[in-house]
């Protein structure tokens, strides 16, 4: 099979996902004495190995309507096909789905607007709509900054239409993109920060106040207090629950403090609570930076709908180059 980095980021998504499915809501304590090494089965959702949640199955909803083109209401559309008619299921029944999600998607199918519906309290920064992005940084990759937060935003906001949850999805893209250019991951690291940092002073897109919650992962001083490296946080000060901002730093820490594929997806999966999550968004990142290749081909080879997943690539490989 030819593969080419599609490949790597639809399948990096789902691995990570499949591997942290069966140990989600499990504590980093129990997961410390007894670690993931490789795919399981049952456990959380008594499912088979390989089986991915809905953190892929919405990502790979976004692909297929990329294939198409851009149109908000054709993506939308997708979620609800996936909620009511099992679209992009890997056994044909949906297992888990995000309460902020869930109602958007119930809002949509009633034939609310789309860029309406997504939560817009502070209540509403689950990680539902940054496990499901990465498939956009094909379409976005050529757009100006502001055009592309523009579009994040709105495919955020299927979803999720709180700020917070837009710069993290914004922040994850922008990650994305300078590995797809071929930057390694320390240099890709920095360019966000100065990437991001000029938009967010440059464009009052919300208040310093809300800027501050990333000073983490942008590395940004607070008051009289110095940032601490990103990379020199210890285990124990990264969380790996639902939060937004939660899973973007997790994810990033395990890409910036790993040396491969396989370490970067087992220590995000390890951290404990929301492992699908943490392993998807994780896996996304560590595909485009090690390459579909590099992904353990007996992850790869157990993976549901394996053929699909092949063959959705392949056809977004087609319409987005690179």
């Amino acid at each position: 099979m030819k593969t080419k980095i599609i490949h790597s980021v639809l399948f990096g998504v789902a691995v990570g996902d499949a591997l942290g499915v069966p140990v989600e809501f499990q504590d980093r304590e129990l997961l410390a004495r007894f670690p993931v090494t490789n795919m399981r089965e049952n456990g959380s959702h008594a499912q088979p190995r390989g089986t991915w949640s809905d953190d892929s199955s919405l990502t790979f909803c976004l692909a297929e309507s990329l294939c198409k083109g851009y149109n908000i209401k054709d993506i939308a559309n997708n979620f609800v096909l996936w909620r009511k008619e099992k679209l992009w299921t890997p056994h044909g029944r949906v297992f888990d789905i995000g309460i902020a999600t869930n109602f958007a998607i119930q809002s949509i199918e009633r034939g609310a607007n789309p860029l309406l519906v997504g939560g817009k309290s502070e209540e509403d920064n689950g990680n539902g709509s940054l496990m499901r992005i990465l498939p956009l940084a094909f379409y976005v990759k050529n757009f100006s900054i502001t055009k592309r937060f523009d579009t994040v935003k709105e495919v955020s906001s299927i979803t999720h239409a709180h700020i917070r949850s837009v710069i993290a999805c914004f922040i994850y893209i922008e990650c994305a993109l300078l590995l797809l250019k071929g930057k390694g991951k320390e240099e890709a690291f920095e360019e966000m920060k100065e990437i991001v940092n000029d938009f967010l002073t440059n464009n009052p897109i919300c208040s310093q106040s809300e800027i501050d919650k990333f000073h983490r992962v942008l590395e940004n001083q607070i008051g009289d207090q110095e940032p601490k490296k990103f990379t020199e946080l210890k285990e124990e000060e990264i969380s790996s629950n639902g939060y937004v901002l939660s899973s973007l730093e997790a994810s990033i820490w395990c890409l910036l403090t790993s040396n491969s594929f396989e370490e970067t997806v087992l220590k995000a999966v390890n951290l404990g609570e929301d492992t699908d999550t943490t392993g998807a968004i994780a896996g996304g990142l560590a595909g485009i930076l090690y390459g579909y290749e590099n992904i353990p081909k007996e992850w790869i080879n157990v993976l549901a709908r394996k053929n699909d997943i092949t063959k959705l690539c392949d056809k977004l490989s087609e319409n987005y180059e690179i």
